[in-house]
């Protein structure tokens, strides 16, 4: 436990094999009124729980005798099982009893806690925005920053002694002529298969649906042929894309696809 950040949120669960007893004078901080039996070994849980800043959750829950027992031999009931939660989040939990009509093993029930859970959502980090530099794949782009390169070396063909002022140089440059990212991330979505005759299958689909408001069989069977024959379209589509993926992967230029 020792080990566990403080803000992150820890339940502990088991069979303790003691009582932390019935009442909680003077450990009110800790443990509810509603335990059972007398306590005896289970003093160490109490302690533990105070170490650690913890709850025993079983304890807080005001339930009959019969959903707070969880084991029964020879006429002896007790309470063994308990579940501890930070005090921080003890908000979380919303109820915790003794299920009197399941056993786990044998002679004992099973022990449910019910807690809500909230999730945060993730802040989007805003990336930095980068140079366009594919756009020099295109010949007039590459000639275009060819020049002005040029230009702002005063038309020399010789470059700066120091590599930071020619970094800069290029840089600006790029800038100027490429352009920038807008620097949002975007999601990656798998549709570099959808192409125009995917979508006109797709279409021809939609437009064959109709078999919902009429109810006929024509109908319906076209719609099944249509929609057969788009799943086929799909799957090709998806092949042709992928075989050009890896021929491109074997060359230089598919380094930057591999990711």
């Amino acid at each position: 436990m020792n080990s566990v950040p403080k803000g992150q949120k820890v339940v502990i669960e088991a069979d303790f094999n003691c009582h932390v007893g019935e009442g909680n004078s003077g450990d009110k901080e800790v443990i509810g009124r509603y335990g059972v039996k007398e306590r005896n070994e289970g003093q160490r849980i109490v302690d533990f729980a105070k170490r650690m800043d913890m709850a025993v959750v079983n304890t807080y829950f005001k339930k009959r005798v019969k959903h707070r027992v969880m084991y029964k031999s020879g006429g002896r009931c007790t309470q063994l099982d308990y579940i501890l939660y930070r005090r921080v989040n003890l908000k979380d939990i919303e109820d915790c009893k003794v299920v009197a009509g399941e056993s786990v093993v044998k002679q004992h029930k099973m022990v449910v806690c019910r807690m809500t859970l909230e999730i945060k959502k993730r802040k989007r980090v805003r990336a930095e925005p980068r140079i366009k530099w594919w756009k020099l794949k295109k010949e007039d782009c590459k000639i275009e920053f060819r020049e002005k390169v040029r230009q702002a070396l005063g038309g020399s063909e010789e470059l700066p002694d120091s590599w930071g002022t020619t970094a800069d140089l290029v840089r600006v440059t790029a800038r100027r002529v490429l352009g920038v990212t807008s620097g949002q991330r975007k999601e990656e979505k798998d549709t570099c298969w959808w192409n125009g005759e995917v979508q006109e299958s797709i279409q021809r689909k939609r437009m064959a649906k109709k078999w919902d408001n009429q109810r006929d069989a024509g109908s319906r069977q076209e719609y099944k042929e249509i929609r057969h024959m788009v799943k086929r379209e799909v799957v090709k589509a998806k092949e042709k894309v992928y075989d050009e993926l890896y021929e491109r992967l074997d060359a230089k230029e598919g380094e930057k696809d591999l990711y």
